[in-house]
């Protein structure tokens, strides 16, 4: 019986192989440790992608990269953008930076006035560290740890823009919340942006991973968002190449795409050729690949339920509706660090909830880009660490 076509796109690799592949997320803990912190996955690289690699290292495509216009990457993010995505972006407008954080920084320098800059957390971590190093004030909205959906809170946000010159920086598809935004949702957001002339950046790069049963809405593609959005968005994430800097910044405007295109060089330097050529080969040839990758998200999500109701039965979760990255509430365990506890005595290295900002307490934040049997002892060795001292 031939084996199913997403066993004979994804391969999964060994412990061992995963720390020979050097990256921080597996050489950072220490041997005996269960890696499953940083955003990366444990699979190999997607073929057409280090084929891609190859062909450009074997014609020495290894220099400056050349201006936007001059690559085939803007046309190739446009077409998957409409092809998979539904929307419609003018490759124009298209500007390449180094990576997502250099592309907000960028936008948040040029394109965004002096106000405060307002991020609903549990956030991204390098957001809450953007602001301030864009010399910007940070004004964070929290959700409800309790809330059984986790949604935007429209009031809290308006009364943050409402001061004026104000920005809001969006997280779409959001990581930690494991959300797809719908229409109504982003369209609401929209409502409350434009009554007070706000601008918006919005970070898209897990849109490549909403899973079934939901559907990426990109904020730029509304009605009405064209002259205050600035989208961030890079193939990196989907298909595991964030170490060859590249991402692209898409203009709601051609004056925006102008003014992004105007900065000194020193402010956007980074991209690498060879991250170039991974998106294209990405954008172009990686659906198949990204398909079967989804495939087994989708599985690993349900055996990720089915272990914490087993493993870690007063944890509380979200299912996830994009991204790899579940956000676990693990409050009824007490304790102020369980992702210390987890590391110390379980031997799984998770992200810590309280470097995700207000909200974040008591959480811990596991990769799901992994093998299932990985993925079982990772949960397993989280409940040990948390499990009360007298009963390890």
């Amino acid at each position: 019986m031939p084996a199913p076509a997403s066993d004979v796109l994804l391969v999964d690799l060994s412990d061992d192989e995963l720390r020979r592949r050097g990256g921080i997320k597996w050489t950072l803990p220490d041997a005996d440790v269960l890696a499953a912190w940083v955003a990366e996955t444990d699979l190999a690289i997607a073929p057409v992608v280090t084929a891609a690699l190859h062909e450009a290292v074997e014609r020495g495509d290894l220099g400056y990269p050349p201006l936007d216009h001059a690559t085939p990457l803007p046309e190739a993010l446009a077409a998957y953008a409409l092809d998979a995505l539904c929307w419609t972006i003018d490759p124009a407008h298209v500007v390449l930076v180094g990576d997502v954080m250099a592309g907000v920084l960028i936008t948040l320098k040029t394109l965004c006035g002096n106000g405060p800059v307002v991020v609903p957390t549990p956030s991204y971590p390098p957001f809450l560290d953007v602001v301030p190093l864009a010399g910007r004030e940070l004004v964070t909205v929290p959700l409800d740890p309790g809330a059984e959906h986790a949604v935007l809170d429209l009031d809290q946000i308006g009364a943050a823009l409402s001061v004026g010159d104000a920005t809001l920086l969006l997280c779409n598809p959001h990581n930690p919340w494991g959300r797809a935004f719908t229409r109504d949702e982003l369209e609401g957001l929209r409502d409350v942006v434009v009554r007070y002339g706000a601008r918006v950046i919005s970070d898209d790069i897990h849109a490549p991973l909403v899973l079934p049963g939901a559907t990426h809405v990109p904020y730029a593609g509304l009605p009405g968002t064209a002259g205050h959005a600035t989208t961030v968005i890079s193939a990196s994430k989907a298909w595991n190449v964030p170490g060859l800097k590249c991402a692209q910044l898409v203009a709601g405007s051609a004056a925006d795409a102008a003014a992004l295109r105007g900065i000194p060089h020193v402010a956007n330097h980074g991209l690498s050729p060879l991250g170039v050529a991974a998106n294209v080969a990405a954008y172009r040839h990686g659906q198949p690949w990204l398909d079967a990758f989804v495939g087994r998200l989708d599985e690993n999500r349900a055996l990720f339920a089915d272990l914490v109701a087993e493993h870690l039965p007063l944890a509380r979760h979200r299912r996830l509706e994009a991204t790899y990255l579940a956000w676990l509430d693990v409050r009824a365990y007490g304790g102020d660090d369980p992702a210390g506890a987890a590391l110390a005595h379980g031997r799984v290295m998770v992200n810590d909830g309280r470097t995700f900002g207000p909200g974040g307490q008591g959480h811990v934040r596991i990769n799901l880009a992994t093998s299932a049997d990985r993925l079982e002892r990772v949960v397993t060795r989280l409940a040990a660490g948390l499990a009360p001292a007298g009963s390890r």
